[in-house]
């Protein structure tokens, strides 16, 4: 799905595909028919955009073999579906019975991320329509924060390098600009725009940059402008949008019975407490480096914050909180929980009102339809499309309101 900002740019809209479970090329194809095909049906639209994500595997299999990159390209573009971003955070196995740290492995310490990465770029520079500007790719923001030591922040930095001087290598063989976002998540090397700026000092910002995950975002309890212009004042790009919502709640102590209804055993579910919002990043003495920001106001302070959702409860955190928990996006959780809607409002508002579009890659990305509560959970395929088709709509909405135009023919969920 495309969309104008009034100023000129083509904004690109999609649902990351991290949602379904598919980790071979087979399995990837029939996912397009059993999902893809019939949300962009339930929108109206001529064309709708995909995130893809690709397991290791695949992704290496894709990037060996120019042919079959040309037939997922055709598969694609017959079902009037198009990949401008990738998501590269989960290597494999993301919707496994147990991801929860899993999905921080391997991490940026390690040749296997750096390959795993490159490979998607090879595979997505021959993906991206002919008129696309570039494409993008998501990935963990470094590491786990712990282990974490000056050791390990050599070696990350030391592949940061190596992908820079990669994606300069596909760019120059295929004519085809890739960017790398990294994520900030809760209980990561960078959880927040803080630490980004510090942490990802010094990085060649031409090809690497932020992916931000506005349910992220909400979770480090980060006000948006704030946290774009202290992006913006450390050079570094937004280079994707996950437009995403986090599970909330006023008063955890009193609403534990309905917040013990989301605990469940696949994904983390970090948990902030609004006490994090005074958690700023040191300045950095010395050269420019991947070394996590500490200090007594750590956004991750088991004072405030927990790695899931029922040790937060175990610890009766004060309130109020922020579960890194994706809801989705057209129906917020009932009450007396809610979602972080207006954090996303106040960060679209943020990226798409000024001159300029902040952004042009947006994906949004709830995966964790498959684990909410079981009456909120989708029985069939054709529930989970129509809830992403539902997702997709709310979000086209949101951006038709802050005055952008869709570009192709779209209709009314």
């Amino acid at each position: 799905m495309r969309l104008r900002h009034p100023g000129g740019r083509t904004v690109h809209l999609g649902y990351c595909t991290n949602v379904h479970p598919a980790e071979d090329l087979a399995g990837i194809l029939a996912q397009l028919d059993r999902y893809a095909v019939p949300v962009r049906a339930a929108l109206g639209s001529d064309l709708l955009g995909l995130g893809l994500w690709l397991a290791a595997p695949v992704a290496a299999e894709l990037a060996a073999d120019p042919a079959a990159r040309r037939r997922l390209r055709t598969e694609l573009t017959v079902r009037g579906l198009e990949v401008v971003t990738l998501n590269g955070f989960p290597y494999a196995a993301f919707q496994a019975p147990v991801v929860k740290g899993a999905v921080y492995h391997p991490d940026w310490t390690t040749g296997e991320r750096l390959g795993y990465t490159l490979d998607l770029a090879r595979v997505l520079a021959d993906l991206l329509p002919d008129d696309a500007a570039r494409g993008s790719i998501s990935t963990l923001p470094l590491a786990w924060r712990e282990p974490w030591d000056s050791t390990r922040a050599d070696a990350a930095r030391r592949r940061l390098d190596q992908l820079a001087t990669g994606l300069a290598a596909v760019e120059r063989d295929t004519g085809r600009p890739i960017r790398v976002g990294f994520e900030p998540e809760p209980g990561c090397v960078v959880e927040s725009t803080a630490q980004a700026a510090a942490v990802l000092s010094g990085v060649d910002i031409g090809r690497l940059g932020i992916c931000l995950d506005l349910a992220h975002l909400a979770c480090a309890w980060e006000e948006p402008a704030a946290a774009l212009d202290r992006l913006a004042a450390a050079g570094l790009p937004v280079v994707k949008v996950q437009v995403s919502a986090a599970l909330e709640a006023t008063d955890p102590a009193g609403d534990a019975a309905a917040l013990r209804r989301w605990v469940e055993p696949r994904f983390l579910h970090q948990t902030r407490a609004a006490h994090c919002a005074t958690a700023t990043a040191p300045t950095v003495a010395g050269p420019p480096g991947p070394v996590r920001p500490t200090s007594p106001a750590d956004p991750a302070d088991p004072a405030w914050a927990a790695d899931d959702l029922d040790g937060a409860l175990a610890a009766a955190l004060p309130g109020p909180w922020r579960v890194h928990y994706h809801v989705p996006l057209h129906a917020p959780p009932e009450p007396p929980l809610g979602s972080t809607l207006p954090v996303l409002r106040a960060a679209l508002a943020a990226l798409f009102t000024g001159a300029d579009a902040g952004c042009d890659h947006l994906d949004v990305e709830t995966y964790t339809w498959g684990v909410l509560p079981a009456e909120r959970r989708p029985r069939t395929d054709a529930e989970l499309a129509a809830g992403i088709a539902a997702e997709l709509a709310f979000t086209r909405d949101e951006l038709v309101t802050l005055g952008l135009t869709l570009t192709g023919s779209e209709v009314a969920v």
